[in-house]
């Protein structure tokens, strides 16, 4: 008699917005295969940004093919899916499961800044932060859903269901609807006291609930393979699939930021500083993310973060010499940069209301060169996230004790060295960057009963390549900036209003000379 094989792999999958991918992770946390397939943005309008919904399920049958392909037995071996995906991409289903609207938008679109600014205007923030846990943007899905009703009705009158990316893969791959808490918390319609759908959010939009689906936890089973998901994606029909969460919440998880006192930096093309708090930080600069384990996790987003370096490379050097080439150039300049500050407003703000905010340069003085420009600018993003990272612990009550790093970002040596030493508290980076990965994973390998809880997963499945500490003689020259930064920031408000005006005369026709 045969032995039955052994259950030890789980399957993540990672609907993200440059790629989808799939990968196969074994009991104690290794990766062992994993494949992408691209996906192409779409940008119909200037600020607008859309994705083929068909292309995310396109996406995923390739790459759970090809990663099948690549471990032996892998197919029968597989106890759990669980899967994560990019955050507010609206996407709008009928009874049977197809999408109404071909192209969804995605969290970057802001084809919703009109709606968001006149809501602002008729609802001060004190009024709905409680009721939504987060401030008004663009980027929410409930502004999205009423765009949709409004720009495109037949679309929305004929969808049974609104859907995340990581949802339409669920209800692809199971037949089932639901979304996790970590989706529903960054819709600006679920109340984050009771964690339901709030009506009066709904209906400050002009919505109603009925098309919102069941918010389910991270860790139930929403349902098996199906036969057809199964002849698509080379799966074993009746392989069990987590209901599983959004991508920034379970790349935290992923990192080891499950517990309060933790912070996750996460700097890309932005930055992210997240902290893990008992609950929400309501707050006109603060959004509120609900975890893969159960807390919350307040974050605040830089939009100029990894941008700043490569604005810098492309300003002073015209492409010329790569990121590592200007890195160390600004390694030859000192901590502080003689009294140098950047102001790292490269793309505005996503809060509040100076979203037209600019960058600057502030202190230059005839002994400073470009190493100096070139630290400045990677100071002034430690500086403006650390000022974030303020507001939060201020919000909470709480010092936070580490930093985890994840990102591009975190692949640079002298950065990390000069964050610690604002932040003044030591960075972790994660041995595995593909933390949404690792997340997933662990959320799957506690479902199927390997732990107890998904802390201990966490513990057991997340390891540190490093731990950077802060530069002592560092940390007291930044502990001495940061207040003029601070300052800096405030003051420089009284002038983008200002600069929009100059802007706009500056665009407008001019009549011709002597008329």
């Amino acid at each position: 008699m045969t032995a039955p094989r052994p259950k030890d792999l789980t399957l993540s999958i990672d609907v993200g917005t440059g790629s989808v991918r799939a990968a196969l992770v074994s009991a104690d946390g290794a990766i062992l295969a994993i494949a992408a397939v691209e996906q192409h943005q779409i940008v119909p309008a200037f600020g607008w940004a859309e994705q083929a919904v068909e292309g995310w399920w396109q996406g995923v049958t390739q790459s759970i093919r090809a990663v099948l392909d690549k471990v032996p037995d892998a197919v029968h071996r597989v106890a759990m899916i669980c899967a994560c995906g990019q955050m507010h991409g609206t996407v709008l289903v009928d009874e049977a499961g197809r999408p109404t609207r071909a192209h969804a938008p995605l969290w970057n679109d802001k084809r919703t800044v009109g709606l968001v600014t006149a809501y602002e205007a008729a609802h001060p923030s004190g009024d709905y932060l409680g009721l939504s846990g987060n401030p008004a943007t663009p980027a929410w899905p409930g502004f999205k859903l009423a765009w949709l009703r409004d720009h495109d009705p037949s679309a929305f009158s004929r969808a049974a269901h609104v859907l995340m990316p990581k949802d339409f893969i669920n209800l692809r791959l199971t037949g089932a609807v639901a979304m996790d808490r970590g989706d529903a918390s960054c819709s600006f319609l679920m109340d984050p006291a009771t964690g339901a759908w709030s009506s009066v959010m709904a209906a400050s939009l002009g919505l109603d609930t009925s098309k919102l689906p069941p918010i389910r936890e991270g860790l139930d089973i929403i349902g098996l393979v199906t036969p057809e998901a199964a002849a698509a994606t080379g799966l074993l029909a009746g392989t069990p699939v987590l209901v599983g969460g959004a991508d920034y919440p379970m790349a935290l998880y992923g990192s080891g930021v499950c517990r309060p006192g933790l912070a996750s930096d996460v700097t890309g093309t932005s930055c992210i500083l997240t902290v893990i708090a008992e609950r929400p930080l309501l707050d006109p600069e603060i959004c509120n993310v609900a975890t893969i384990e159960g807390h919350w996790g307040p974050f605040v987003l830089l939009e100029t973060g990894g941008d700043a370096v490569r604005w810098a490379r492309r300003a002073f050097h015209q492409n010329r010499i790569g990121y590592d080439a200007v890195v160390a150039e600004a390694a030859q300049a000192r901590p502080g940069c003689d009294g140098l500050f950047f102001l790292p407003y490269l793309s505005g703000e996503r809060l509040g209301q100076h979203r037209n905010a600019r960058a600057q340069y502030f202190g230059l003085a005839a002994a400073h060169g470009l190493p100096e420009l070139e630290r400045a600018t990677l100071e002034g993003v430690a500086f403006a996230a650390a000022r974030h990272l303020s507001i939060m612990e201020d919000a909470a009550g709480r010092r936070v004790e580490r930093v985890v790093a994840s990102g591009g970002g975190a692949k640079t040596e002298l950065w990390l060295r000069i964050k610690a030493s604002v932040y003044d508290r030591p960075i972790l980076v994660p041995a595995e960057p593909e933390c949404g990965v690792v997340g997933c994973a662990a959320m799957a390998q506690t479902a199927a009963g390997r732990f107890g809880s998904l802390d201990e997963a966490a513990a057991a499945m997340v390891r540190y390549a490093a731990e950077v500490p802060p530069e002592p003689a560092w940390a007291d020259t930044y502990r001495r900036m940061q207040p003029l930064f601070d300052r800096l920031y405030r003051s420089a408000q009284a002038f983008y209003g200002d600069l929009d005006a100059l802007a706009a005369a500056n665009a407008a026709p001019q009549s011709p000379a002597g008329h």
